[in-house]
């Protein structure tokens, strides 16, 4: 059984705040909250991987030398 809490939420200009009880307090301070269906889910954050990052990217509408055809001037390394 889940168990529920009223609580207020406190106006400041623009921003609320809510007081999350004792026993709901979660071990980190970075959240990430959104809204669905008419509630707010506020969860711990978690940082994306870069794979994560880069699939939300648009492809880009460039068209790029193709290397292997020796397009590109190479130049000596030395070591």
């Amino acid at each position: 059984m889940t168990t529920e809490y009223h609580v207020k939420l406190i106006q400041t200009g623009n921003t609320q705040t809510l007081t999350i009880p004792q026993d709901l307090t979660l071990s980190t301070t970075d959240v990430t909250i959104r809204q669905e269906d008419g509630k707010l889910i506020i969860e711990p954050y978690q940082k994306k991987s870069l794979l994560c990052v880069l699939a939300t990217l648009e492809p880009l509408d460039e068209d790029f030398p193709n290397v292997d055809e020796g397009v590109l001037p190479l130049d000596d390394i030395e070591l």
